[in-house]
């Protein structure tokens, strides 16, 4: 398994995101700050990072479901906590309506949207994308 920068794999990307029933007009351009895991040619999984200030987004963290209970989020998400902590942001937020027991495993924490700092409020997850009804998580930075 090897994780690399995502840029060039945006058509494969926004093919998985598609089928997982994730957001994709959004999708920054150029995808900076996201990665994927690669199993050979073939795209296994991604993941990103929206950074607002001293705050990051996780989004997109989806995994290819021939690929599935082999630990590619695991490894996905520790990779990009490392990049955040390596950017020296505080935080790390999300937005989950499928996952909340995985993050909880992981270290998130359910908060509200009124916890979330003003500047990631003002991205389009928050503000327009994902539903009300998603749950809203987060987890402290502190020298992963």
């Amino acid at each position: 398994m090897k994780i690399e920068q995502a840029d060039k794999y945006r058509g494969s990307i926004i093919a998985l995101l598609t089928v997982e029933k994730l957001p994709v007009a959004d999708l920054p351009d150029p995808l900076k700050n996201f990665a994927v895991s690669k199993k050979g040619d073939e795209i296994t999984g991604v993941i990103g990072l929206e950074i607002y200030g001293d705050y990051a987004l996780l989004r997109s963290l989806a995994v290819n479901n021939n690929f599935r209970n082999q630990g590619i989020a695991n490894e996905l998400l520790q990779y990009i906590e490392k990049l955040a902590a390596a950017k020296k942001l505080k935080a790390i937020y999300l937005l989950t309506e499928t996952a909340p027991c995985y993050f909880t495993r992981k270290g998130y924490q359910t908060i509200t949207r009124a916890d979330v700092p003003a500047e990631v409020q003002q991205s389009s997850e928050f503000s327009h994308v994902c539903p009300h009804s998603a749950i809203v998580m987060l987890k402290p930075i502190n020298n992963l």
